[in-house]
C-alpha cells in the first residue's frame, strides 16, 4: 500500500535561499529516496519549504521522522497523510522550479499558511506544468 505525506515547514538560515544549498538537499534526497524507494518534490518560497513524498509506510516514517529532526527547517506541518492508489511522482526528487507561478494559480503569495486542500491542488499544478 502506498501513502502521500506533504508537509510545510519553515526553513533556517540559506536553506533553500542558495543554489548551493538547494543542489546539497537534492543530491542527498535523491540517493536517499532511490534507495527507500520514494518520490519526493519540493518546492522553497520565501523562507518556507512544501515536500511531498510518496511511497510504502515503513519507508515515509523513517523519511518523516528524520526530516523532524533536520536542523534546516522548523515548525514542520503535516498537511496530508494519506493512503493514495498510485503514485503522482513519479522521480526520487523533483524540484519544484517556479514556486510563485503556482502559488499565483491558487491566489496565494506565500507557502506559510497553506492548507491540505490547496496543497494537493499545488501538486497537481506542478504535474500539469
Amino acid at each position: 500500500m502506498l501513502h502521500r505525506v506533504i508537509y510545510a515547514s519553515e526553513a533556517v538560515g540559506a536553506t533553500g535561499a542558495s543554489t548551493l544549498s538547494i543542489a546539497q538537499i537534492l543530491g542527498v534526497s535523491l540517493r536517499n529516496n532511490l534507495r527507500s524507494d520514494l518520490t519526493s518534490c519540493v518546492m522553497f518560497h520565501d523562507g518556507h519549504i512544501l515536500q511531498a513524498i510518496e511511497g510504502k509506510r515503513s519507508d515515509v516514517d523513517r523519511l518523516l521522522r528524520a526530516l523532524l529532526t533536520d536542523h534546516r527547517h522548523t515548525g514542520v506541518r503535516i498537511l496530508v497523510d494519506s493512503l493514495i492508489p498510485e503514485r503522482r511522482l513519479v522521480e526520487p526528487m523533483v524540484l519544484c522550479d517556479d514556486p510563485a507561478a503556482l502559488l499565483a494559480k491558487l491566489g496565494l503569495h506565500c507557502l506559510s499558511s497553506v492548507t491540505a486542500r490547496e496543497a494537493e491542488v499545488l501538486l497537481e499544478f506542478r504535474k500539469a506544468a
